[in-house]
């Protein structure tokens, strides 16, 4: 008897908004940039990509192409996606400062 197991599809997991944001936390720090679109294609997904295609108004079959790996999507449109889906993009600093004396 072969076992088969169904396609994991981490879409089905990102319900809640504090989950997404780390989702989207974390793979933006890897430094393979493919993780990131693949991690916004996931949400994107995961919330309707043919809303986020209204939203954003691009359509469904580009944005699938601007979130695949290996492409390099405008910031314009990672920007449109990431309101559409409710989400700030934040800037922390790495660097420690020191105080001047």
């Amino acid at each position: 008897m072969k076992t088969t197991f169904a396609p994991f599809d981490v879409a089905h997991y990102l319900s809640d908004e504090k989950i997404i944001t780390e989702y989207l936390t974390v793979s933006a720090e890897d430094p393979d940039p493919d993780i990131f679109l693949l991690a916004l294609g996931n949400v994107s997904r995961a919330r309707g990509m043919a809303q986020i295609s209204k939203d954003t108004g691009l359509g469904r079959e580009s944005l699938y192409k601007a979130l695949h790996k290996g492409a390099h999507p405008r910031f314009e449109t990672i920007k449109a996606v990431l309101n559409a889906l409710g989400i700030k993009l934040a800037f922390v600093s790495t660097k420690t400062s020191e105080a001047s004396t």
